[in-house]
């Protein structure tokens, strides 16, 4: 059994990590961790854990984890760095859900989250976790960088076309549609109910911080640094899911390619990336509690190349991707507590 520890135990990412491990055939959680909820039985903070085993929450200490092979973090963005140099010295195992090691440029991280990185040597040590780009890196890996949801969305509906040159990389263009919980679950005004409902809207349009992260991934796909997004991300009122659109103008070399049968190809042998005919459009609820991506790729002109991508943005996006990772880590088969069907409706 691997036993596993999760720091940040109370959000809507560590809830569904709590979640998925605890139905893994492979795992012990020996500890969660929580700074203000420490002492509090785990049932009491979310009803949906009521008929399961009753953890408690403790504090995030390395003496409340050292009993871990490995520590999940699902903490916001510049928590896991002040820890991870002790768990790794200790020889845990760490796969971070947030963008701590995401990005291997320390000045660019700092730009992007505004704050000085606590421990810059790790980050040329850190794997990037899609598994559909890195799976052999991730196999040896102590430290994992656990990917954002955007950015997975985003990656997967390009990376056959890229990894090909097959289309233009200067002119790449990413309009994604994100459910509410992808915001987190603190109070916040922009995303009550009152605000959310009916409504629709874009955000951060002026630069979002998994554009650099999603660039990255792009060019080490395409193998150059000529990679120019623009990424517009909206708020859609719904719980769960992503939607992706991509945009790409098309390269010579693809104007008598089989798009479909290119990207069947990339996929045939990944678990979980689907891929729909011509004449279907992937949905949101498809993909609801699942750790699938679905894509349907279209060429709409001579010069244009649709993609569609959707993941659920707790799952794919975060939780169950964290839980592939682990998989990966630990040689186990990578649909291990993983092989769920999407709730419908």
């Amino acid at each position: 059994m691997i036993k596993v520890g999760i720091v940040g135990g109370t959000g809507y990412t560590g809830i569904e990590l709590i979640r998925l491990l605890m139905l893994h055939p492979e795992v012990q959680i020996k500890a969660i961790t929580s700074r203000t909820e420490a002492g509090k039985k785990l049932s009491q903070l979310v009803p949906n854990f009521i008929p399961q085993e009753d953890l408690i929450f403790s504090p995030p200490t390395l003496d409340n984890l050292a009993a871990c092979d490995l520590v999940f973090f699902a903490t916001p963005n510049g928590t896991a760095m002040q820890m991870v140099p002790d768990l790794l010295a200790a020889g845990i195992k760490v796969i971070d859900l947030a963008a701590d090691f995401r990005i291997q440029d320390q000045a660019l991280w700092e730009h992007w989250y505004q704050q000085d990185h606590a421990c810059p040597e790790l980050l040329p040590a850190a794997v990037y976790g899609l598994p559909e780009i890195n799976r052999e890196l991730i196999r040896n890996a102590q430290l994992v960088a656990n990917p954002g949801c955007y950015p997975t969305a985003v990656a997967l509906a390009l990376i056959p076309l890229l990894e090909q040159g097959l289309i233009a990389t200067d002119t790449l263009i990413a309009d994604v549609k994100s459910g509410v919980s992808g915001a987190g679950r603190a109070a916040n005004i922009a995303t009550l109910h009152a605000e959310v409902s009916e409504n629709f809207k874009a955000y951060a349009s002026a630069g979002h911080r998994h554009q650099p992260e999603i660039e990255q991934t792009l060019r080490q796909v395409a193998q150059t640094d000529a990679v120019q997004l623009t990424f517009i991300p909206h708020l859609v009122p719904m719980n769960r899911g992503i939607h992706a659109t991509c945009y790409a103008r098309v390269g010579s070399a693809l104007q008598q390619q089989d798009l479909t049968s290119i990207y069947q190809q990339r996929y045939l042998d990944e678990q979980f990336v689907s891929l729909l005919a011509q004449d279907q459009h992937p949905e949101t609820r498809a993909v609801r509690g699942s750790n699938q991506c679905i894509i349907a790729v279209k060429r709409v002109s001579e010069q244009q190349v649709v993609v569609l991508s959707v993941i659920d943005n707790l799952v794919k996006g975060a939780a169950g991707q964290a839980v592939q990772n682990m998989n990966i880590m630990y040689g186990l088969p990578e649909v291990s507590g993983l092989d769920t069907i999407a709730l419908l409706p």
